[in-house]
């Protein structure tokens, strides 16, 4: 019989090492990215960022594994990848036309006694002054800027799929923007994720300097704002 041959137990117990070492060395491979991000967030540089990228890519699983055996917060390492992911595509990001970005914002920015309404594209700001949105939304758009407010990820694939955006800037929590991202490489789109200073679903803040500077990313500096205020009225 084939499965008590000699010949098949050898093969058996040969596939049963390749499987063991490669699951060591995946292993291994994941400890490196953990301590090469670690001291990456200590000493504020970026090590290997496309190498870091890919590893995190493959491996997030055995990494997520390994930050709860060592009782590590993933949180922090999942935002280090993000900002690795937003450093490779910065200067892909800058050379195109404002025409071709769109920026997404969550809900969850608006204020609570906002009188926004829900359309197809999104919620429909009235610019009423309770929270900054209406003033980023007259900022951007001048320069040329698709601006959504959105209430979840499928508006999102919806306003991709009808308007077809080189560049997308992604604003939410950092597990929105970590799939954000993600669902960004899927479709080849060039994306830049900005995360909230807070998790929440209602009146969440962010430093909107952070979506501007990564929102005027190759734009003229004479078509841009001088006084960037964003303070409610």
């Amino acid at each position: 019989m084939l499965f008590t041959s000699p010949l098949w137990n050898q093969m058996m117990i040969l596939i049963g090492e390749i499987t063991v070492l490669v699951a060591i060395g995946l292993l291994f491979l994941a400890v490196v990215l953990v301590t090469i991000a670690l001291y990456s967030i200590k000493s504020g540089k970026f090590f290997f960022p496309r190498i870091m990228s890919s590893g995190f890519f493959m491996l997030e699983g055995i990494i997520k594994a390994i930050c709860g055996f060592f009782g590590l917060d993933d949180k922090e390492l999942i935002t280090f990848f993000i900002r690795v992911h937003n450093l490779m595509n910065k200067n892909m990001f800058a050379v195109i036309p404002v025409d071709k970005r769109a920026l997404f914002l969550p809900q969850c920015l608006r204020s609570a006694k906002c009188p926004a309404h829900l359309t197809p594209e999104g919620l429909k700001c009235q610019n009423c002054g309770q929270c900054p949105i209406g003033k980023v939304l007259i900022i951007l758009q001048t320069i040329g800027y698709r601006v959504f407010i959105v209430p979840g990820s499928s508006f999102i694939q919806r306003m991709v799929k009808k308007y077809r955006p080189n560049g997308i800037i992604g604003v939410g929590c950092i597990i929105e923007v970590k799939e954000g991202l993600e669902m960004c490489d899927r479709m080849g789109i060039c994306g830049i994720g900005v995360m909230t200073l807070r998790d929440g679903c209602v009146e969440t803040i962010i430093n909107w300097h952070d979506v501007f500077d990564a929102a005027t990313l190759g734009v003229d500096s004479q078509l841009l704002s001088k006084d960037f205020d964003v303070s409610p009225s």
